[in-house]
């Protein structure tokens, strides 16, 4: 379940296995992939909102290409409007509607001609009038220079294929290179884009894009085009499917939904293979050996993933154009894991250990397809924080997916890949209430979290999201005993999961953009909430605390989150290598009981080379956590807050900042040190 990019993810999950594995399908329009027509209308009464306007509109693909050919035709004006500078021009990504007829249109930018990376911007208007301007970077773009070094091309691709290598691809050249402006963080910079393609070192395709510095030759940034998922399926049981009679054959396309089709890859890794096709209209007999089992899987999958969309949130289709995916299954030999590629748009399924466990299972496609819905909306960078956000998006859907199934054989639950039994000790893969569980994902938000991999940075956001809906907690659902802590200690009560859906992806499809931060999700899903519910709303409340609760944010009615702070602005130099380490203290009083499972940990130090540095944070009874192990980070200064679990231990008592310099040549100070309970 790794890799990193903007326009496309994966995630895992998995169907338990059930005695009489046997899908069978009907002809085109007979019957769906959904076991109870009610379930829309169940869901969306249990949202409740008290504005329902501000609810998506259902947008049939003709009105949308309508919406979207009228916004193109004004993009000139919207530019002027907006300020913008001759040299750009706007080009429409997507647009969306309200039921109050407010509309949503996305535009990315180009400069001179080039692309600008980072550059998209929303605009919301209604009665022609625009309401609010949304961009994801604020900096002008203007006074840029559009010539390169002759070098540059070259340059960049060296950077890109070193990148790439590092991946497992033996590619010798890029498979593309463009020049951009890239404006994803600060101010807008000429930069070459150059994708490399072949295979990364677990089989998975590679689209590796590298941004380089078109001046400096600096690599920029880098994310991997293909987004990819782990797991094991068992099937979903007994289903109907939507398929197509041509003479005397039946092929597993679904005219209903977008004529989606399911390919069998027969073990290869590149084009679409040959469509299911057989003679009779059932697929697949509950065994792997069946190929038309996992075809059939992959495209239940893929109906009640298209279902869940259309119903609940009126989406036609994962661009809301009513054009169906496709999947491919039976991919690579032995191939553990699964992945979405936007450029395809299309769904491909591996066949797990030893081929005994196709990955075709139900929240795998709501994982799969919900990366190319955060592609047709947000376009949330498939790396940092915003990546992580991305993954979670396509595990909150994915979850969503299951839990509107309603399918015996596979309950709605809050853990991600519970049947595939990955970890070898039937195991789920990730668990929403508690994501460190898993052993690498993060329960909650601290300042670091956007460096790890972004299938463990997505972890605060499952947490909110089995927070919003559920609240703390221990309780039994569908079975399954969860016991969702907070990194504040106190309660949260949740709003249900319709509401806590629906509220995310209001906040994808008109709040959140490319480069949006755990900060820009908290105020995204609050913004929709308050539309949806009103601000003062039990809602908007309940879903601000859960923000807290996860150490994004104050609980509501402001206030730290924690509560209380210790610190010691005193000034302790520290000496140069070999010098003995020395410590800054703090006195802790009037807490009860052990610290908090993440206790926050601010540091400031003035330093020419933090990479020296060895921190250390010592508790009252001895235990000491390393914050920082010396490094070849060569930046100046210091100023951060780590999140310690110190839940094992006394809160109260004296705590020692630790620090000591493991190099030579540089010398610093520790300015300031403080605690949040």
């Amino acid at each position: 379940m790794r890799s990193t990019h903007r326009r496309r993810a994966t995630a895992t999950g998995a169907l338990i296995a059930a005695a009489a594995m046997l899908s069978v399908g009907v002809q085109a329009g007979s019957a769906s992939a959904r076991p109870d027509d009610s379930a829309a209308a169940a869901a969306v009464k249990a949202q409740a909102v008290r504005n329902p306007g501000a609810l998506p509109a259902s947008l049939t693909p003709s009105q949308r290409a309508e919406l979207i050919r009228q916004a193109t035709a004004t993009t000139a004006a919207t530019a002027k409007d907006l300020g913008l500078s001759a040299q750009e021009k706007l080009v429409v990504h997507d647009v969306s509607k309200d039921q109050d007829g407010t509309v949503h249109t996305r535009y990315e930018r180009t400069y001179q001609g080039l692309p600008v990376l980072g550059g998209d911007l929303m605009v919301d208007t209604a009665a022609g009038k625009t309401k609010d301007v949304l961009k994801a970077n604020n900096a002008q773009l203007q006074g840029v220079s559009t010539a390169a070094p002759a070098s540059a091309p070259a340059t960049a691709e060296g950077q890109a294929l070193k990148a790439a290598k590092a991946a497992g691809s033996k590619a010798d050249k890029a498979d593309s290179a463009r020049k951009v402006i890239w404006m994803v963080k600060g101010a807008p910079t000429l930069a070459y884009e150059t994708v490399v393609g072949g295979l990364q070192d677990d089989g998975t395709p590679n689209q590796l894009h590298v941004i380089t510095d078109a001046k400096t030759g600096a690599k920029l940034h880098q994310w991997q085009g293909i987004e990819t998922g782990v797991g094991n399926t068992r099937y979903s049981g007994q289903v109907t499917l939507n398929t197509t009679k041509s003479g005397s054959n039946y092929t597993l396309t679904d005219a209903t939904r977008g004529n989606h089709k399911t390919y069998n890859l027969n073990h290869g890794s590149s084009g679409t293979g040959s469509l299911f096709t057989q003679t009779t209209d059932t697929w697949g007999d509950g065994t792997n050996s069946n190929a038309a089992t996992a075809g059939a899987d992959a495209a239940y999958g893929a109906g009640a993933t298209w279902d869940f969309y259309k119903n609940v949130f009126g989406r036609s289709g994962i661009r809301g154009d009513g054009v169906g995916a496709y999947s491919r299954v039976h991919y690579g030999n032995a191939y553990v894991n699964a992945f979405w590629d936007d450029s395809c748009f299309c769904m491909t399924y591996g066949d797990g250990t030893g081929n005994n466990d196709p990955l075709t299972a139900l929240d795998v496609a709501g994982h799969e397809m919900s990366h190319g819905v955060t592609a047709a909306t947000a376009g949330l960078e498939y790396a940092d924080e915003s990546g992580g956000l991305n993954e979670a998006t396509s595990d909150i859907f994915g979850t969503s997916v299951e839990f509107y199934a309603n399918n015996a054989s596979d309950p709605g639950d809050y853990l991600i890949g519970e049947k595939i039994n990955i970890n070898g000790d039937g195991t789920p893969l990730r668990y929403m209430d508690k994501p460190s569980k898993d052993g690498g994902s993060a329960d909650s938000w601290y300042s670091g979290v956007g460096n790890l991999d972004v299938h463990y940075s997505s972890g605060p956001a499952n947490h909110w999201f089995y927070l919003a809906s559920e609240g703390s907690g221990t309780k039994v659902i569908n079975g399954v005993t969860y016991n969702s802590p907070t990194s504040d200690g106190l309660p949260v009560t949740g709003v249900g999961r319709d509401k806590a859906q629906l509220i995310w992806y209001k906040a994808l499809t008109t709040k959140f953009n490319s480069s949006t931060d755990y900060a820009g999700a908290r105020a995204g899903t609050i913004a929709a909430a308050t539309e949806l519910y009103g601000a003062t709303s039990a809602e908007v409340t309940n879903i601000t605390n859960a923000w807290a609760a996860i150490n994004v944010g104050a609980r509501a009615g402001g206030g730290n989150p924690g509560g209380k702070v210790f610190e010691n602005t005193a000034s302790v130099a520290i000496p140069d290598y070999p010098g003995a380490a020395v410590t800054s203290p703090v006195t802790v009083s009037g807490i009860t009981g052990n610290a908090p499972a993440a206790l926050q940990v601010g540091v400031k130090i003035t330093h020419t080379y933090i990479g020296d540095l060895q921190i250390d944070l010592v508790a009252p009874n001895g235990t000491s956590y390393r914050l920082q192990s010396s490094s070849s980070d060569s930046t100046k200064n210091l100023n951060k807050t780590y999140t310690v679990n110190a839940s094992a231990v006394a809160a109260n008592g004296v705590w020692k900042l630790k620090v000591q310099d493991k190099a030579q040549q540089d010398v610093g100070t520790i300015t300031d040190f403080k605690l949040t309970f």
